[in-house]
């Protein structure tokens, strides 16, 4: 329960914070997110993932992570994660790091 609630906090935090340069469908995902909306930040999320944006990819393993808005499924976070990490994505290294770790 303590993982899940940092997971959490993370990935609000990172949400928060995320670069909004790359403004459009991301930061809607921001706002979805934010407003506990997680349905709409997956399905704004998953075709930037699958572009190879790491922001995205990220905050997909987060969702996955927590069960917001998909069934939680550690395989899905920990291939987000993956994905996100390889492009150098510090928080995406971090939060495999731990998956791997427990």
């Amino acid at each position: 329960m303590r993982l899940k609630s940092l997971f959490v906090t993370l990935g609000v935090a990172l949400c928060l914070a995320v670069n909004i340069a790359a403004a459009g469908p991301l930061e809607d995902a921001q706002i979805a997110y934010n407003n506990a909306d997680y349905e709409t930040a997956l399905r704004l999320l998953m075709p930037l993932a699958d572009q190879g944006i790491p922001d995205a990819q990220f905050n997909l393993g987060v969702l996955y992570a927590n069960g917001q808005g998909v069934a939680l499924n550690n395989g899905e976070a920990v291939r987000w994660y993956q994905r996100a990490a390889e492009q150098g994505y510090a928080n995406a290294q971090y939060n495999l790091a731990i998956m791997y770790y427990n």
